[in-house]
């Protein structure tokens, strides 16, 4: 798959519609983490299980590379989330735009998520 297949309006709902919670932050000063939690599960299992979100997919949004990619579900809590080191500078250093890692989130929310398989 490549990106603009995963752009495009005809595959389906955006993470950004899906989950009720779609933030960035810091996670550590060398890392930001992307949380998104979901309305309840038979959603959460539709992102999740759509194999959209990959490291692959996460790599080529932030330009790192794909094993410095973390991806965790977390069925109890309908969320997911995703570590990957700054590309910047670290948090706080000179130069750094985005302190907190707050508003990183934003390649990922085009994202599409096709509809969930219907049973037979």
């Amino acid at each position: 798959m490549n990106l603009t297949d995963v752009f495009d309006p005809s595959r389906g709902d955006t993470v950004y519609d899906l989950a009720e919670v779609m933030r960035s932050k810091n996670a550590g000063p060398l890392y930001l983490t992307f949380d998104m939690i979901f309305p309840d599960a038979a959603v959460y299992r539709r992102v999740r299980d759509s194999d959209v979100l990959t490291p692959e997919l996460v790599s080529a949004l932030y330009q790192v590379d794909a094993g410095d990619v973390s991806i965790v579900s977390f069925d109890a809590a309908n969320a997911i989330k995703i570590t990957i080191p700054r590309t910047g500078p670290t948090s706080g250093a000179p130069g750094d735009r985005d302190v907190y890692g707050a508003q990183q989130h934003e390649p990922l929310i085009g994202v599409r998520i096709p509809p969930a398989a219907q049973a037979d």
